[in-house]
């Protein structure tokens, strides 16, 4: 097959595999765009699941949907011990600018935007030096007494809350996407359950889409206790056997080739459907691919190959990040289970390492807020990387 031409290269596809199975979450986001556009109560949206299914691609396509109903439209990427003002700031001012083009009053885009940039110049240390400030490259001065105390949940439910009305000036509404959700700090956390709260309550054209790990929803129910009221959660699993089929079939198709359905079978066997790896054994046996039939051998053939890039680049990039002492953590988790993904014992961690489950607390903890692992129920701990456990034995 053309290397070339590879269907499966990121980006190449009409359609990514990400997106293959995700109808239902589209349609009920088409849904949420309706039902804010003409005033009616809708919660946000909140997206959970493994590393590897497809989540930030799925954001990035709800997104587009929201700019072509003429939304205004943000995305963040929240990052472990960093404050949510700056980046919600740019893509604040980006979703500004969308609505812009479309208003017919100037003066009041400026004024949204100078509230804008009163609550982006907070994320400034006090007594910072001048030359230190961060400068949120808004062209208008500063407002004063508005999203400006300082105070996070308040400041951030008055800014939404202008964003907001700007948007319904030209009857649209406000799409804010926040990728690694899980990751954002336990104060901005509270602060944003709060605003989506208020705005909740008036019926502001103002919807949260976030997406993060598993235990997502155990954090903003940590925050807030009314938080399974503010989102509808919606978990993103791998793929069944049909859609991981289309997956497939439908870019080979367009590249007017064929495979057996013995190759998918061992495609899917290979990638347990989850999207991120039926993209990468897909590309890979593309690749190996000599004729315009791909077979079961060549999928076997391109196996290594995949699995070498998946080693540096999915599992490998992620497991340098950990220290030792973490490492020593992930190894007995990944022998305890056997390499499957299935959650182990924290107890049972302890016993395998001959040590007292409260010494490795700190690994633990750690890990969690690396995004490695997880705590779905209270004693059990699971990797947050299908696979991982399967690649860890595989190393020295």
């Amino acid at each position: 097959m053309d290397p070339v031409r590879n269907p499966f290269a990121p980006g190449a596809g009409q359609r990514p595999p990400e997106l293959a199975g995700r109808d239902r979450e589209l349609d009920a986001f088409e849904v949420v765009l309706e039902r804010v556009a003409r005033g009616r109560p809708e919660r946000s949206l909140v997206l959970t699941g493994l590393r590897g299914v497809g989540k930030t691609v799925l954001l990035g396509e709800l997104r587009s949907m929201a700019l072509r109903r003429g939304w205004g439209a943000g995305k963040v990427e929240a990052r472990p011990e960093a404050g949510l003002r700056r980046p919600l700031s740019a893509a604040l001012h980006r979703a500004i600018r969308d609505l812009a083009v479309r208003h017919r009053a100037p003066d009041r885009v400026e004024q949204v935007l100078a509230v804008l940039k009163a609550f982006a110049l907070k994320a400034n240390p006090d007594g910072a030096k001048l030359r230190d400030r961060w400068q949120p490259g808004i062209d208008v001065p500063a407002a004063q007494g508005r999203a400006d105390s300082g105070d996070i949940e308040i400041d951030l439910v008055e800014l939404f809350t202008e964003v907001a009305e700007l948007a319904a000036d030209v009857g649209s509404g406000i799409a804010l996407l926040i990728d690694e959700m899980q990751d954002v700090p336990t104060e901005d956390v509270s602060a944003l359950c709060a605003a989506c709260h208020e705005l909740s309550q008036s019926g502001a054209p103002l919807v949260v889409v976030g997406a993060g790990l598993p235990h997502l929803p155990a954090v903003l129910s940590a925050s807030k206790s009314y938080s399974e009221r503010l989102f509808r959660y919606v978990r993103i699993d791998r793929l069944d056997r049909s859609d991981a089929d289309r997956a497939v079939l439908a870019p080979i198709e367009r590249e007017e080739a064929e495979i057996t359905p013995d190759a998918l079978d061992a495609l899917f066997d290979i990638s347990g459907g989850y999207p991120y790896f039926v993209q990468s054994y897909g590309k890979a046996t593309w690749d190996a691919a000599v004729r315009s039939e791909i077979g079961a051998e060549d999928v076997r053939l391109a196996a290594p190959e995949a699995e070498s890039e998946l080693a540096v680049g999915f599992f490998g990039s992620r497991y340098e990040r950990a220290t030792p002492a973490e490492r020593e953590y992930l190894r007995a988790m990944a022998e305890l289970v056997e390499g499957r993904d299935e959650p182990a014992p924290t107890a049972s961690i302890a016993q395998y390492l001959e040590r007292r489950p409260s010494s490795l607390s700190p690994a633990r903890d750690s890990l969690i807020k690396k995004g490695l692992v997880y705590s779905g129920e209270r004693g059990l701990i699971a990797f947050t990387v299908p696979h991982f456990g399967r690649y860890l034995l595989t190393q020295d």
